[in-house]
């Protein structure tokens, strides 16, 4: 088995990183925070999670997608308070454009739009 140990891998110029756009690795993920303080906990290619409404946040992309067409997959979990049995949450991804994300996370038993600490995201398609 071999082994291989770098500190940065760049482009072909030396210029900076390698460009991941062939590849089936998803392009951009996040986990944040809606319900508390709407920030990010880690991602990867997000540069910010905004506010935008009760229940809905946009994700804002650090390198655009090549287009609105991309997959994303999506996962909610509880709203507050954290010790709540509330576990059942659903989030869809609508009117995606090729640098922003918008995510709306509800209750799927009666369709109340809700904030929802635990929310996470990746995104699968071809960066521009």
């Amino acid at each position: 088995m071999s082994e291989i140990r770098a500190t940065t891998i760049s482009d072909a110029a030396g210029t900076g990183p390698i460009a991941l756009t062939g590849q089936s690795a998803a392009k951009a993920w996040s986990n944040f925070d809606q319900f508390y303080t709407n920030t990010l906990r880690d991602s990867f290619n997000v540069s910010s999670a905004v506010d935008d409404a009760q229940g809905e946040s946009l994700i804002n992309l650090s390198s655009s997608m090549s287009n609105g067409s991309y997959v994303t997959v999506n996962s909610a979990g509880t709203n507050a308070p954290l010790n709540s049995s509330n576990y059942n949450r659903v989030m869809e991804s609508v009117a995606n454009s090729a640098s922003q994300i918008d995510c709306i996370t509800y209750a799927p038993n009666n369709g109340a739009i809700v904030d929802i600490i635990v929310v996470q995201m990746a995104a699968h398609g071809d960066l521009a």
